[in-house]
């Protein structure tokens, strides 16, 4: 570097001496051709003398004064240009007005400064939203380099390790028990102990480059703490169905024990107390017999055994689940001749309870119901379809014992989505875009 900088003075130096050279051979033939005409002019040779030397001066002259513009314009220039390498965008050259070459390079120098300040501007606001981001996001970041060496991570990177980020920044992914992170798949489940926490994290790894050089960056999520978010969520649910069924069996049953109590207990008996303990027991029955179906539902839900997949021909199955559903006629719109590998007897039930429920939608006032199958990428989707009034609200499709029905169960859609998704496949309820009614679509892998 000291040579080079050396170097630059000698440069510039013969640089300016080529540059006054070839202005002097510019104004050359101009001062040959004014000698010459001095020699037919009939002067006194002093005179004559004199007019060469005026004419020598003013050549030379005019030379050396175009030379020091030019280098004092290009001087500027380089000024400007170091400024801006040296990241000083605020330094602008004086325009002159001039058009001509030297004006439009000052004219360009200006709008690059222009530009590369906008840019630092915007990379600066940039910067700083993503130092936002990152600080702030819920995930545990790690920058690496390609010695190995941690670069940058965030705040939940520090709680993971325990430490401040000055403290880690440096260290190997060794020191820090992250170098196993570095190598391997890089989408994985791994299970860490680390000085802020313990458990299992889904591991995203990437790689991207910074002044010409590889890095890794990791991406550590907590599964367990989700995990432990819908495992909370699912009891606030089962909690809260559960309860409001106890409640509805428990208050009336209650209710009546202590009307029955009051009966038996009075001194002499009313002559119609049998009838009314045997009324008050027959409540309490019905009662304990609806609770135990309920918790019976609650068990199917809990029991449905894995899919015993067998070849299966699905035009055939569709069309005897069709004809099971004798309360109102099916159609059955043929698709393509499909074999697909499933539990027939799961996927019977899904068709049944999808059928039922079209059937029970455009009863009494009638309507149609049709089921018919197609393909779709790498699936199967089977619809049904009927032309009743719809859905009211699709918010509780598949919650547990919901349901709209004076005597229905609300488990047949969570048993048939449960055994979609068993399947590798999705079960979806919507009201119709063309008309009036709603539309079952059951995809399942091919």
């Amino acid at each position: 570097m000291n040579d080079s900088a050396e170097s630059q003075p000698v440069a510039r130096a013969a640089f300016e001496r080529r540059l006054l050279a070839g202005i002097l051979l510019a104004g050359l033939p101009g001062a040959a051709a004014a000698w010459a005409l001095l020699g037919f002019v009939n002067w006194a040779p002093p005179l004559r003398w004199g007019a060469a030397a005026l004419v020598l001066a003013l050549w030379l002259g005019a030379a050396w004064r175009l030379r020091g513009r030019l280098i004092r314009r290009l001087a500027t220039l380089a000024n400007a240009l170091g400024a801006l390498r040296e990241g000083d965008f605020s330094i602008r050259v004086r325009e002159q007005g001039r058009r001509d070459a030297l004006g439009e390079l000052v004219r360009e120098v200006n709008a690059l400064g222009e530009m590369l300040r906008r840019q630092r501007g915007s990379a600066v606001e940039a910067h700083a939203l993503l130092r936002v981001v990152l600080a702030e996001v819920d995930l545990a970041l790690f920058a690496f380099d390609d010695a190995g060496r941690l670069r940058l991570t965030n705040r939940a990177g520090e709680r993971l390790l325990d430490r401040p980020q000055a403290e880690l920044v440096g260290r190997s992914a060794d020191e820090l028990a992250l170098g196993d992170l570095l190598t391997g798949a890089g989408q994985r489940l791994v299970d860490l102990r680390l000085p802020g926490g313990a458990g299992r994290w889904a591991l995203r790894r990437t790689a991207f480059r910074e002044e010409g050089r590889p890095h890794q960056l990791l991406v550590l999520a907590d599964v367990n703490r989700a995990l432990r978010e819908e495992e909370r969520a699912a009891w606030q649910r089962l909690v809260r169905v559960l309860g409001h069924e106890l409640n509805n069996t428990l208050a009336p049953v209650g209710s009546l024990a202590a009307s029955l109590r009051r009966i038996i207990g009075r001194e002499p008996l009313p002559d119609d107390w049998r009838q009314d303990v045997a009324g008050g027991l027959a409540i309490i029955a019905g009662r304990t017999e609806s609770l135990r179906r309920f918790l019976d539902g609650y068990a199917q839900l809990a029991r449905l055994p894995q899919p015993r997949r067998a070849p299966l021909g699905l035009a055939a199955a569709v069309r005897r689940a069709a004809a099971l559903e004798t309360r109102h006629p099916v159609t059955v719109e043929s698709g393509p001749d499909l074999t697909v590998v499933v539990d027939g007897d799961q996927l019977e039930q899904v068709l049944i309870n999808l059928l039922r429920n079209a059937v029970e939608a455009v009863q009494p006032a009638g309507g149609s119901v049709t089921v018919g199958w197609r393909t779709a990428g790498g699936f199967v989707e089977i619809r049904v379809t009927d032309d009743g009034p719809g859905l009211a609200s699709d918010a509780n499709l598949f919650v547990p014992f919901f349901t709209t029905k004076p005597d229905g169960s609300g488990i047949g859609l969570v048993l048939s989505r449960q055994i979609a998704e068993a399947h590798g496949g999705t079960l979806d309820l919507a009201n119709r875009a063309d008309g009036p009614g709603c539309v079952a679509v059951l995809r399942l892998p091919l």
